[in-house]
């Protein structure tokens, strides 16, 4: 079973709740996108698919992978949640283009030094951390400016 199939199954059986096929079809979706879905972009890529999938069942699927740690909702400062997989266990940080919404990430370990060796300095244990830079994308920062 793939990587967050297996966890998302046993915390269905810890909870009590059923695997359904749709909960399955919506998991699949989830960690197959590279990118870090709202609600609605999870449910428009389904739908194609599987007509019979609601969007209030895809959002509460998605709290369920984020309740099974599976998953975790994410607020870029576009209003709307996001969720991410947690299925990679890499630490990286987030590039978000205030201009179109594009979402990178990216892993630099001179900034990982850095944030310790600040904490360190001030007697700081780090327990978790997220970097977020907000600004332009490059192909938005070469469109001219309009205005």
């Amino acid at each position: 079973m793939a990587a967050g199939k297996k966890e998302f199954h046993e915390y269905l059986v810890r909870q009590g709740l059923k695997s359904t096929r749709q909960r399955d079809l919506i998991l699949d979706e989830f960690l197959r996108c590279a990118s870090h879905p709202s609600t609605e972009e999870l449910y428009l890529r389904l739908r194609k698919k599987h007509p019979g999938i609601g969007y209030a069942t895809v959002h509460r699927s998605l709290k369920l992978f984020a309740e099974a740690g599976i998953a975790e909702a994410r607020h870029f400062g576009d209003g709307q949640t996001r969720y991410e997989s947690t299925a990679s266990a890499e630490h990286h940080d987030h590039l978000v283009c205030t201009a179109c919404g594009a979402i990178s990430e990216f892993e630099d370990p001179r900034i990982e030094q850095l944030q310790e060796k600040v904490a360190k300095d001030h007697g700081f244990t780090i327990t978790s951390h997220r970097l977020e830079l907000y600004g332009l994308c490059s192909a938005c920062s070469s469109r001219p400016q309009t205005g």
